[in-house]
């Protein structure tokens, strides 16, 4: 069934900076990665194709202008596109696949944000995110066993005893 189509999001100057494949409304859903243009800057790129059509359009016009984030173009897509089909199914073609950037990608997302200070009001928004959220390793013990975790008390408490005889000679 011909229900898909592939969709841009326009900066002001009528440039892409964005190029997605959707289904109903996507072209209207929020996304986690960038964020929503006004309704004048969303058009649609191709529209009546299949699934695999939507997908092809997609990696051909992202690999068209090019990603920012790997210096090859302006859009701020994060991947070469097609590779986040319906999650209850897969395109044959990725299945099974994942997704490895290797250590090079976040080395150079570091380099990028190094030295860059948040505002207040962006540590402000940042705390609030993580309000009420359970830590990870909330009710995990450090230790595999009980002997494990006196072994580790005695050592701590014989070098803490031994730092604090040090201090006071």
């Amino acid at each position: 069934m011909k229900e898909y189509y592939t969709y841009a999001y326009l900066r002001e100057d009528g440039t892409p900076y964005y190029i997605g494949k959707g289904k109903g409304r996507r072209i209207n859903a929020p996304h986690d990665s960038v964020g929503l243009p006004p309704k004048d800057r969303r058009i649609y790129l191709k529209q009546n194709l299949t699934e695999q059509q939507a997908l092809n359009h997609e990696i051909y016009m992202i690999d068209v202008f090019g990603r920012k984030d790997i210096g090859t173009g302006m859009l701020r897509n994060q991947t070469p596109g097609g590779d986040n089909p319906p999650r209850n199914k897969m395109a044959g073609w990725n299945k099974g696949m994942k997704m490895n950037f290797g250590p090079e990608r976040g080395e150079k997302i570091s380099k990028a944000l190094k030295g860059k200070k948040k505002s207040a009001e962006h540590c402000k928004n940042l705390s609030n995110a993580c309000m009420g959220r359970i830590p990870w390793n909330k009710g995990k013990s450090r230790f595999k066993n009980e002997e494990e975790r006196l072994t580790y008390k005695r050592e701590y408490s014989r070098l803490f005893l031994a730092e604090k005889r040090k201090n006071k000679s």
